[in-house]
């Protein structure tokens, strides 16, 4: 089976390997059909995170057939259609029961290839309806959004408990962000104000639900925020960044009691607390809890239609053409690089 890896930073490679084998009662083997690249697999490609060469790809998205399954295996059996979330829930524990599916730290990880085996597959893998065969491209994208960023957004609105009549600001316009304004619409916020540099990603934005955009950083951000709020700050802000500058400025445009919820893996060592304690801003998130948030609300909402979110995916790759799909996103060429498997 193909299947990609880092040969360096900056250039992805294509090796011929043994397919996997169920190794454990409550695995799964799956045939991938839809992957994509995260920008968190940038953190890679670009060099942030270091890489030796030969490393597996990060890449934790997946639409799939179910292959094989263990022998434990009772929720889906071979031939199933199924999202594969990147988190891998038990589904019976306290943590989990209590909506945090995300807790462990066995996480999807090498599913930009042919076949992939999900551990821990009885719970947590997503069932759709039908086969692939049965919806077209652009659900097929939506569909494949509920394996992460869909619900990494949602993640980060309901942490921040955004709620009917809210303002909201979101932090970042890649997948995460534009898929947390869709977020904040579903859950009833009245205004959400968009934080985008690039026309293509705003126009998005606006598309998915923002009442208003502010392009600036830093300072000047933080004084058109608080502008568009009137001086009174929002009611949640949904930092889906993660770098220095983001995080400080979410801090600074909440009220007095605001929640941020945080979606963006943190890059910095450090971090002011000063600022939010005086302002009794509550501080929310981590990974999201994928396969709870797509059984109780998403997958219904995509295959409803009320939400659209496979718009994020705005090229189409081969898994062949896996370097250019790292590439693209790299440079800012597409806003999420969509990867059919064939």
């Amino acid at each position: 089976m193909k299947k990609a890896f880092f040969a360096k930073a900056g250039q992805m490679e294509l090796k011929d390997v043994e397919k996997p084998r169920i190794q454990a009662a409550d695995d799964v083997i799956l045939k991938i059909v839809r992957t994509c690249v995260c920008g968190s697999d940038l953190w890679y490609f670009r060099g942030i995170n270091p890489v030796k060469g030969g490393e597996e790809n990060s890449g934790h998205e997946a639409l799939a057939i179910v292959e094989e399954v263990g022998d434990d295996i009772t929720t889906v059996k071979p031939g199933d259609f199924v999202i594969a979330p990147f988190t891998h829930g038990c589904g019976h524990c306290t943590a989990c029961r209590a909506g945090f599916d995300s807790h462990t730290d066995n996480f999807s990880n090498g599913v930009q290839g042919e076949y992939y085996r999900f551990a821990h597959g009885q719970w947590s893998l997503v069932k759709v309806p039908g086969q692939p065969s049965d919806y077209s491209e652009g659900m097929l994208k939506s569909l494949l959004t509920l394996a992460d960023v869909m619900a990494t957004g949602y993640h980060a609105a309901r942490v921040a408990n955004v709620k009917a009549g809210d303002t909201v600001v979101v932090m970042g316009d890649g997948a995460v962000g534009l898929c947390a304004i869709i977020a904040a619409k579903m859950r009833g916020a009245k205004k959400i104000i968009s934080t985008s540099r690039h026309a293509d990603r705003k126009a998005l934005a606006k598309e998915f639900g923002a009442t208003d955009n502010v392009a600036e950083r830093g300072d000047e951000a933080v004084k058109k925020i608080m502008e568009l709020t009137h001086g009174a700050g929002a009611d949640a802000v949904l930092e889906c960044v993660g770098t220095e500058q983001s995080t400080d400025t979410a801090m600074k445009v909440g009220r007095p009691g605001a929640i941020v919820g945080r979606v963006g893996l943190p890059h910095t060592p450090k971090q002011d607390m000063t600022t939010p304690f005086y302002k009794n801003t509550i501080v929310a998130g981590g990974p999201a809890s994928v396969t709870t948030y797509d059984k109780a609300v998403l997958l219904k909402a995509a295959l409803d239609g009320e939400i659209n979110p496979g718009k994020v995916f705005t090229e189409t790759f081969t898994l062949d053409q896996i370097q250019e799909a790292y590439q693209a996103m790299a440079d800012r060429q597409v806003i999420k690089s969509y990867v059919v498997i064939d």
